[in-house]
């Protein structure tokens, strides 16, 4: 029996739709060329099925109707993100985002920049 496709985005299907969001409204071959570009040489055909499939999620949806097909996203990158993020949240952090904080920070030391940004998020959400 086959496995039930799953609601959110593999790990190919989160490549391809990275590449649509840089793109924005592209044809499956600028897609394969700019995954290229990015060391990631797939087949035509497999992206042409990840297309699809992003397409029956409602990830993705045809522009025209003649060939060479264009597609465009229909989640941004922000709502995509952001629920990958919650369900990690809730998986693997049990909700909390302390605990997530923790292990984020406790990675590697911050940059200057990454140190500025922060202190930034802090200081908006104090407002």
């Amino acid at each position: 029996m086959a496995r039930p496709r799953a609601k959110e985005l593999t790990e190919r299907e989160l490549e391809v739709m990275q590449a649509f969001w840089e793109l924005d409204e592209s044809s499956i071959a600028d897609v394969r060329d700019s995954l290229a570009a990015q060391g990631r040489d797939l087949a035509y055909t497999t992206v042409a099925t990840l297309v699809r499939i992003l397409t029956e999620k409602n990830f993705l949806r045809q522009t025209n109707d003649e060939r060479p097909f264009r597609y465009a996203p229909v989640r941004s990158y922000e709502d995509v993100s952001g629920s990958m993020l919650s369900d990690m949240l809730d998986r693997v952090f049990g909700g909390s985002r302390e605990k997530l904080l923790l292990r984020l920070l406790g990675q590697k030391k911050l940059t200057a920049q990454e140190r500025t940004v922060l202190e930034e998020i802090l200081r908006e959400n104090k407002r």
